[in-house]
């Protein structure tokens, strides 16, 4: 069974969205052990300069490089990263998995974004859009996304 963690920036604020992500927490008990783990994000100045913003930048990544995971494949949610279908993202869980990949982590930034550090740790930029998405409703796509690409590898019908 393979191990996927996820490290987000900040905490679910919204109770709805809570409630989303707990939802598909419910259901990809049965595909992986999944675990959860959300760091501090850092206060950000409004209109703070570049070197505010890199501090910030700095300070987050610390803190989700300390939760990675040891030999875990690191996949950066970032909208630079590679695009794929849903279908690709499951033969990619899958691939990692037969080839030995026990654990992987997936990151997901603050209001900022990632670090630079953090991108350059990573395995895999992973891009969901050209568009940017509020930190917190990313995780619930992503936990969606990781559950689609469950049901699509083992047959069930959700993904249609």
């Amino acid at each position: 069974m393979l191990n996927i963690t996820v490290i987000s920036v900040g905490k679910i604020k919204e109770k709805f969205l809570r409630e989303a992500a707990e939802e598909y927490q419910k259901r990809l008990g049965r595909f992986c052990a999944l675990k959860i783990i959300e760091v501090k994000d850092e206060p950000t100045p409004d209109g703070g300069s570049d070197k505010e913003k890199s501090a910030v930048l700095k300070k987050e990544g610390e803190r989700v490089m300390s939760k990675i995971p040891k030999g875990a494949y690191v996949v950066s949610l970032c909208v630079e990263g590679a695009q794929m279908t849903s279908e690709k993202f499951a033969r990619t869980l899958d691939d990692l998995a037969l080839g030995g990949a026990s654990s992987v982590a997936f990151i997901i930034g603050g209001s900022l974004g990632l670090s630079e550090d953090i991108k350059s740790r990573s395995d895999l930029r992973l891009g969901f859009s050209k568009m940017t998405f509020p930190h917190q409703l990313m995780r619930v796509i992503l936990l969606e996304q990781i559950y689609r690409a469950f049901t699509i590898s083992k047959g069930i019908t959700y993904h249609k």
